[in-house]
């Protein structure tokens, strides 16, 4: 069974939350501030983060950080704050989805089921590429630079096996909004430049002659590889 860690310094909201969780069939573990939270994922790391901004000791925006620096675990802030700015900031620092208090149950659970599922399809889905010191793994979906693991949150992640299996194919904001967020999405496609930033940032080490995450501008963005004469 897959556990939600609510990070919520609400009692009420906390237990209100856990309820519509645990009846979706999920398993449920609470943290009341920012400082119980990262003892928590010092030991564990659950299947997905609900992460209220506000909180006593230790706030959201570093818990956010400590999660990205350690894992890719999906991370949905909760706040009351309703600021276009403080969502842009969410998603800048990895978070997957943005929930603004008062909520609905039901809208929190499908969002929670909606991340959790996120796995795009893919032309190349049991095939290794090698672009280079960049190896992706279509079967794991994992991504390799150096030997080492990309740490990319599952959006990003996303977004990025979604340009390398259509190389030198270009997507608009409005076409990877609807491959990759879905098409019920109702944010800013800044988002799709937010996630770009990120994994070239990731992606820094990689030699761009072996290929490189390109803008078009006025189009959008694609995987380019030279093509082999």
């Amino acid at each position: 069974m897959k556990k939600i860690l609510i990070v919520e310094d609400e009692l009420a909201i906390s237990m209100v939350l856990g309820a519509y969780i645990e009846n979706a069939g999920y398993d449920v573990d609470y943290a009341y501030n920012g400082e119980e939270a990262l003892q928590k994922l010092e030991e564990e790391t659950p299947a997905l983060i609900l992460l209220d901004i506000m909180m006593p000791y230790v706030d959201g925006w570093s818990v956010l950080s400590f999660i990205r620096k350690k894992s890719a675990c999906p991370v949905i802030m909760l706040t009351a704050l309703s600021d276009t700015e403080q969502k842009l900031k969410g998603f800048e620092n990895g978070a997957d989805d943005y929930i603004t208090k008062p909520f609905i149950g039901e809208e929190v659970i499908a969002r929670v089921q909606a991340v959790l599922r996120r796995s795009p399809t893919y032309q190349e889905d049991e095939r290794m590429k090698y672009y280079g010191d960049l190896k992706i793994n279509y079967v794991s979906h994992q991504v390799f630079l150096n030997g080492i693991e990309v740490p990319f949150t599952p959006r990003d992640l996303s977004v990025f096996l979604f340009l390398a299996s259509n190389p030198n194919q270009t997507f608009t904001r409005d076409q990877l909004l609807d491959h990759v967020w879905g098409s019920d999405y109702d944010g800013s496609d800044r988002a799709v430049d937010l996630a770009i930033k990120r994994i070239r940032k990731l992606l820094n080490g990689w030699d761009p002659k072996d290929g490189e995450i390109k803008t078009l501008r006025g189009l959008g963005y694609q995987f380019y590889i030279q093509e082999k004469q």
